[in-house]
């Protein structure tokens, strides 16, 4: 028997995509409840030999903003844990 789950809360990450020439940049943007809006960039580069494929300059381009915001959240929870154990956090990925 699996134990039931209940969301008590979801996130959403707004990201957009800007295209010129060979290269790709996402920017995204994730609010979190307690009012926190975390921006975070990554980009792409299309070799000049491969062919045009949008959509994969938008994935590699996406994975590395999610790196970025990834490591903000990790920076953003470790400065949390540090004002109420006065310790320093050492959070990694």
């Amino acid at each position: 028997m699996q134990a039931q789950t209940n969301t008590l809360i979801g996130w959403h990450v707004e990201m957009e995509f800007s295209e010129r020439d060979a290269r790709t940049r996402a920017a995204a943007l994730l609010r979190l409840p307690d009012g926190t809006e975390i921006r975070a960039h990554g980009h792409a580069n299309r070799h000049p030999d491969d062919p045009e494929q949008q959509r994969v300059g938008e994935e590699v381009a996406a994975a590395r903003a999610f790196d970025d915001l990834a490591r903000q959240l990790l920076s953003k929870a470790g400065g949390e844990i540090e004002e109420v154990t006065h310790l320093r956090a050492y959070l990694a990925m």
